[in-house]
C-alpha cells in the first residue's frame, strides 16, 4: 500500500463515503429521539455488516436513550483494535426544521446535523476498514475489530464506558475515537487528553415574608444565591486550567414576597484529576449557613450544594502518548504537518482511557459543532465538514494503524 495507490483508492471511494454520510445526516438522531437513534444504529450495522461485522445492541441504562451499538469482526490473529464513535446528535427535529438545517453542499463544505459531530467520523471508520479489506486483505483478516457506538454521548452516559470495558478484547492495542480532527493553522491535530466535567446544583433556602409590611422578617434566598454564585465563579483558575461556569439561576415567585428559595446550576472542568477533586470538595464545602440573615431575628439562609454528575478527566498518560507518537510518525511519513492537543470538551475517551491506550480526534476536519443557526451576514453558521480533509485524514489514520499493528 504505497502512498500514491492509497490516495488513488481513497479518492475513488469518496463519492460512496459522501453518500453514506448523506443518508446518516438525513436521519434525525437527537439523543432523546430513541426511534431515530436506533434507526441510525440499524443502518450503521447494515453498512458494516457488508464487511463481515456482527451487531450487538445494548439498551442504555437510562430509558430516555436508545441502544448502544457494538460491532465485531473476529480476526485470525491475536491482535485487536477498537474504534469508537456515537450515534446521537444535539438537534431535536423541530430545531432542524426551524433553522432549515439539513444536508447542504456549498463548495468544499457540507453542512448538516452530525456532519462534523460525529457522523463524518463514523463513516471515516468505514472508509478505513474498506480500504484495508481491499488493499491489505491479510492485515484486515488478521485483526479482531471492535466498533463501539454510544447512543447518548451528547448527554450523560456513564454506562457506555462499562459496555466498552466489558467487551474489549484482551489484546486490544488501542481505542481510536473518531471525534473531529483539531487544527492549529495548517497543522492537523489528534487529541491525547480531555478535561473532566462535573455538574453541580446549589440551593439557597431563606424565609419568605411580605415585601411591604414585614420585609425585615424575610431572609432573601435570591440575594443569598447571588452571593454564593460569586464565590463559585471565583473558583475558576486559568493557571491550573480549571474553569467553573455558573449556567442557570432561578428563584422567587411573585413581586410582593421576599423569596424563600433560589437555585443555581453549572459545571466545572479540569484536565488534572487532583485539581478536579479539589474543585469538587470546594463546592461541597459551601453546604451550611449562608451570609444573608433576617434583620429581625438573624434567621440565616442555608446553602445545600451537591454534585449531580461526574465525567472524570482524561489526563496525559503513557498509553495515549505512545499512540500519539505513532500517529505523528505516520503523518511525517506522508509529508503532513501534524501534532496533538489537549481538548476541553468531553468525549467517550474520558470513559475508557485507563482501560486501553486511547487516541482521539481521528475524524475529518469540520467546525461549528452543535450549531444549527445561520444568518445572511455570516455571523452565525451551521455545523459542517470540510470535504478536502477526508482523504488525507483517512490516509493518515491508515498509515498510523499499520504502524500500530506492526509493533
Amino acid at each position: 500500500m504505497n502512498k500514491a495507490e492509497l490516495n488513488s483508492y481513497l479518492v475513488g471511494k469518496l463519492p460512496e463515503y459522501l453518500e453514506l454520510l448523506r443518508q446518516m445526516v438525513l436521519m434525525n438522531s437527537w439523543t432523546q429521539n430513541v426511534a431515530g437513534v436506533n434507526k441510525l444504529g440499524e443502518f450503521t450495522a447494515e453498512i458494516f455488516g457488508r464487511l463481515g461485522f456482527t451487531a450487538e445492541y445494548v439498551q442504555s441504562t437510562n430509558p430516555k436513550y436508545g441502544q448502544h451499538l457494538i460491532l465485531t469482526r473476529l480476526g485470525k490473529g491475536t491482535k485487536s483494535v477498537a474504534m469508537v464513535s456515537h450515534l446521537d446528535t444535539v438537534f431535536p427535529p423541530e430545531e432542524e426544521e426551524r433553522n432549515d438545517f439539513k444536508w447542504r453542499v456549498e463548495g468544499d463544505f457540507i453542512y448538516g446535523p452530525g456532519t462534523n459531530d460525529i457522523k463524518g467520523g463514523t463513516v471515516m471508520m468505514w472508509l478505513m476498514l474498506v480500504a484495508l479489506r481491499d488493499l491489505e486483505p491479510e492485515l484486515f483478516e488478521g485483526v479482531t475489530w471492535k466498533l463501539f457506538l454510544n447512543s447518548s454521548e451528547e448527554e450523560y452516559s456513564p454506562d457506555f464506558g462499562s459496555v466498552c470495558k466489558e467487551r474489549f478484547a484482551p489484546n486490544t492495542l488501542g481505542a481510536l475515537v473518531f471525534e473531529s480532527e483539531g487544527r492549529l493553522g495548517e497543522q492537523r491535530l489528534v487529541v491525547t487528553a480531555r478535561k473532566g466535567r462535573a455538574t453541580w446544583r446549589v440551593k439557597a433556602s431563606g424565609r419568605g415574608s411580605h415585601a411591604g409590611s414585614k420585609h425585615s422578617h424575610g431572609a432573601n434566598a435570591i440575594v443569598q444565591i447571588g452571593k454564593t454564585v460569586q464565590q463559585i465563579a471565583a473558583m475558576t483558575d486559568y493557571k491550573r486550567e480549571l474553569t467553573v461556569n455558573v449556567a442557570t439561576i432561578e428563584g422567587g415567585t411573585v413581586m410582593n414576597r421576599v423569596p424563600h428559595e433560589a437555585m443555581a446550576e453549572g459545571e466545572f472542568r479540569s484536565f488534572d484529576p487532583q485539581v478536579f477533586e479539589e474543585a469538587k470538595q470546594a463546592l461541597l464545602r459551601l453546604n451550611g449557613p449562608g451570609e444573608v440573615q433576617s434583620p429581625t431575628d438573624r434567621f440565616t439562609c442555608q446553602i445545600k450544594a451537591e454534585i449531580k454528575t461526574v465525567s472524570r478527566p482524561w489526563p496525559k498518560n503513557a498509553g495515549s502518548e505512545k499512540l500519539c507518537a505513532i500517529w505523528e510518525a505516520a503523518g511525517a511519513e506522508l509529508g503532513m504537518l501534524v501534532g496533538h492537543q489537549e481538548r476541553g470538551g468531553l468525549s467517550d475517551g474520558n470513559l475508557i482511557w485507563d482501560a486501553v491506550p486511547t487516541l482521539d480526534g481521528l475524524g475529518p476536519w469540520g467546525d461549528n459543532s452543535h450549531c444549527s443557526e445561520r444568518t445572511a451576514d455570516g455571523s452565525k453558521e451551521q455545523e459542517y465538514i470540510e470535504v478536502p480533509s477526508i482523504v488525507p485524514k483517512a490516509a493518515w489514520n491508515l498509515v498510523g494503524l499499520k504502524r500500530l499493528l506492526s509493533e
